[in-house]
């Protein structure tokens, strides 16, 4: 398990001046924009405005602060007001936004297709999780971010680990250890899987 915390991630400035991107993790690790199987970040969005086309890349979004935002996708508006309900829509689509009371915190979650796979869920109260081996049997992968409150997380024979809000924890390989999570406000927890460029499918 590797902890994440929020104070160490660089802010990375939008190109059009809308926000700022911080990096929580990415596949493979260390891997740059055209690189990348999944990439997880927080973004702050200050202001209306399109976003970037990334053909190629499903997005995975949810809003973790704020009072939400309109989301148009290929001229069809949605409005994400319930707070940590992820939404998925392909990155290629022609896609703006609209905030609705001031600015937002966004949970991206980016894979690129045919290369990944993932889940987005919220979690409050108590949960176990684990990584597996292979894509067909579960998650290769769980990360697990702190959205509202604290989150606590224990291994077996481990201290207690605190996540404070927007610190995060990833836990990979088959021998990563099942953690207790506990939380008392909200946690989201993504499940992701990368395939194996070497290996074809079928």
């Amino acid at each position: 398990m590797r902890i994440l915390r929020a104070s160490g991630r660089p802010a990375m400035p939008w190109s059009n001046g809308g926000g700022v991107t911080r990096e929580v993790a990415v596949h493979p690790p260390g891997a740059g924009w055209d690189a990348f199987a999944w990439r997880v970040s927080l973004a702050d969005v200050t202001r209306d405005g399109p976003y970037s086309p990334l053909p190629g890349v499903r997005r995975i979004l949810t809003v973790a602060d704020g009072a939400g935002l309109e989301l148009t996708v290929d001229g069809t508006t949605r409005r994400l007001t319930d707070r940590c309900r992820p939404f998925a829509f392909p990155g290629g689509a022609e896609t703006g936004s609209r905030l609705l009371d001031g600015p937002v915190v966004n949970l991206n979650v980016m894979l690129r297709e045919g290369r990944a796979a993932a889940t987005v869920e919220r979690v409050r109260g108590r949960r176990v999780v684990a990584p597996v081996r292979r894509p067909a049997e579960g998650p290769e992968a769980v990360l697990i971010v702190a959205v509202e409150g604290d989150t606590r997380l224990r291994t077996a024979g481990e201290p207690e680990v605190r996540l404070a809000r927007f610190d995060a924890a990833l836990l990979t390989g088959p021998d990563a250890a099942p953690v207790e999570m506990r939380t008392d406000g909200t946690a989201a927890l993504i499940a992701l899987s990368a395939a194996d460029p070497a290996r074809p499918e079928g």
